[in-house]
């Protein structure tokens, strides 16, 4: 008896999860796969993009520092000559 309650409880159960999986409406798969994977480029291409575009900023910024280095190590260089010069004659 015991046996049979237990096998009658099981079928129940799976009897009544099979009618809830039939009963559930179909999930909406959204957009799908094609669309997934163009977006994913677009999303790529816009990541490009904003990476170059910080990289070009970077490197300006870089080489006006550097070449405002430059030209103020010149002028200390001039500078300096002239003294020494002055200091020779």
């Amino acid at each position: 008896m015991k046996r049979f309650s237990l096998m009658l409880t099981l079928t129940g159960l799976f009897a009544l999860g099979a009618y809830q999986v039939q009963a559930m409406p179909p999930q909406d798969t959204g957009s799908g796969a094609k669309q997934d994977v163009k977006d994913a480029g677009h999303d790529t291409k816009n990541a490009a993009k904003k990476t170059g575009s910080a990289v070009k900023k970077g490197g300006k910024k870089v080489a006006n520092t550097g070449a405002k280095g430059v030209k103020k190590g010149a002028q200390k260089t001039a500078e300096g000559v002239g003294k020494v010069e002055d200091k020779t004659k």
